[in-house]
C-alpha cells in the first residue's frame, strides 16, 4: 500500500510540474530563490546601516525612525517580490488546467507575503507616531499622559494586525466565506462580551481615569481603605505601593466609582492638638501657657503664615482632670516626613519652655477623701 501511495505521488508531480519543465528550469528557480535571500538581507543591511550613521550623526530624527521601522518590512517585502519571479522558470500551462491553478496559487502566496510586509511596514511605523507623541506628553506637567502613549500605541497595532489579517483572509478565501465568518463571529462576540463584561468596564473605567485624571503617577491616594502612592494605570486595573511596602491592584471599574482622595495634591498638613495642664496652674500660668506655644510657633518658619491659615492656640476648655489648651496649624510643603520633624521640634521646645516656667501638665488623677469614724 505504502509502494502504491509513492507511485500515485510521483505521479502527480510529474504530471502537474515536473512534466514539460526541463532540469535547468528547476536550477534557475534555485538560483532565483537565492538570489531573492540575498537581496533581501543586503537591503535590511544598507537600511540599518545608514539609520545609524544619521543617528551617531544628527540623532533621531524621522529619517532614522523610518529606515529603522522599514528594515524588517523591507525583508519580508522582498521575499514576497521574490516568491512571484522565482516561478517565471517553471511552464504553468497544459490542456487539463490543473498546472495553471497551482501557478495561480503561487501567485496568491506571493501576494499575501506582500501584503504582510506592508502591514507589517505599518505596524512598525507606528513607532513613529509613539515617539514625537511622547515628546508632546513629556511637556506636560502630568506623568498620567506618558502611560496613556503605550496604551495608544497597542491599540493601534492591534487595530492594524486586526485589519490586516481580515484582508489577508479575504484574499485567500474569499469574500463571501469572510463575510459568513464574520457573522459567526458576530454572534460569538455576544456571548463573549458577556462573558467579559468586568474586563469591558475596567476598560471604561481606564479610559475615565484618563479623561478625568483625578491624579498622576507617584500621588499619595486613599481609595477605600487603601492608602498609597499610584504606581500604574493600565487597560484593567491599577496598582498602588502601600507604606507598608505591599502593592495592591484594583480593578479600575472601582477606581471610577470610588470616592478618591488625592492626598498628594494637599498644599498643606494641618495638626491639630490637645495640651493639658493642672488645675493649679491659675490664670496666670494658664495665660502665659498660651503666649508660650504661640511664640513658638511664630518662630517656626515651616509653618504656614498665610492670612487664612495662621497658626490658632486657645484656652479652650475645662476638662474633668485638667485646664485645655487647643493648638492647629498647618505645615508647607506638605511633606509628611517634614511634617514629623516639625511636630517633634516644636513638642520638645515645649516641653523646654514649660519646665523653664513650672507649668506641670496634667494627667488623669482620682482623689479619695477616707472619712474616719471616732
Amino acid at each position: 500500500m505504502f509502494i502504491q501511495a509513492q507511485i500515485t505521488l510521483k505521479s502527480i508531480i510529474n504530471y502537474e510540474i515536473v512534466s514539460g519543465n526541463p532540469l535547468w528550469r528547476f536550477g534557475l528557480l534555485l538560483l532565483a530563490i537565492l538570489l531573492m535571500m540575498a537581496a533581501a538581507r543586503i537591503m535590511q543591511f544598507i537600511l540599518h546601516s545608514y539609520s545609524q550613521k544619521i543617528k551617531a550623526k544628527f540623532g533621531d530624527n524621522l529619517i532614522v525612525l523610518i529606515a529603522e521601522a522599514v528594515s524588517k518590512p523591507a525583508y519580508v517585502l522582498i521575499i514576497g517580490i521574490g516568491i512571484a519571479i522565482c516561478k517565471m522558470p517553471l511552464y504553468f500551462n497544459d490542456e487539463t488546467g490543473i498546472r495553471i491553478s497551482i501557478g495561480n496559487n503561487w501567485d496568491k502566496l506571493s501576494d499575501v507575503v506582500i501584503a504582510v510586509s506592508l502591514a507589517y511596514a505599518m505596524y512598525r511605523l507606528v513607532d513613529i507616531a509613539e515617539y514625537y507623541l511622547q515628546k508632546v506628553v513629556d511637556k506636560t506637567n502630568s506623568k498620567l499622559d506618558n502611560m496613556l502613549v503605550p496604551i495608544i500605541r497597542k491599540s493601534i497595532r492591534i487595530a492594524i494586525a486586526v485589519i490586516a489579517a481580515l484582508l489577508i483572509a479575504e484574499n485567500i478565501l474569499g469574500a463571501d466565506k469572510i463575510r459568513t465568518l464574520l457573522l459567526s463571529a458576530g454572534v460569538g462576540g455576544i456571548a463573549i462580551a458577556f462573558a467579559a463584561k468586568e474586563t469591558i468596564a475596567n476598560f471604561f473605567g481606564s479610559i475615565t481615569i484618563f479623561a478625568d485624571k483625578p491624579f498622576h503617577i507617584n500621588d499619595i491616594i486613599k481609595v477605600g481603605e487603601h492608602t498609597g502612592a499610584i504606581e500604574d494605570v493600565g487597560f484593567r486595573s491599577s496598582r498602588i505601593r502601600t507604606f507598608e511596602g505591599h502593592l495592591i491592584t484594583i480593578p479600575n471599574s472601582t477606581m471610577a466609582n470610588e470616592m478618591i482622595v488625592n492626598i498628594g495634591k494637599r498644599p498643606f498638613i494641618r495638626r491639630t492638638s490637645n495640651i493639658t495642664i493642672t488645675y493649679d496652674s491659675g490664670s496666670e500660668k494658664t495665660q502665659r501657657a498660651v503666649d508660650i506655644i504661640k511664640e513658638i510657633l511664630a518662630g517656626v518658619p515651616d509653618i504656614n503664615s498665610d492670612t487664612d491659615r495662621l497658626p490658632r492656640v486657645y484656652f479652650s476648655d475645662f476638662n474633668d482632670c485638667s485646664l485645655n489648651i487647643y493648638m492647629c496649624y498647618w505645615v508647607k510643603p506638605a511633606d509628611y516626613w517634614r511634617w514629623l520633624e516639625v511636630n517633634e521640634k516644636i513638642n520638645f521646645e515645649i516641653l523646654k519652655r514649660f519646665d523653664a516656667e513650672k507649668i506641670e501638665f496634667a494627667f488623669p488623677t482620682q482623689t479619695l477623701y477616707v472619712k474616719k469614724e471616732t
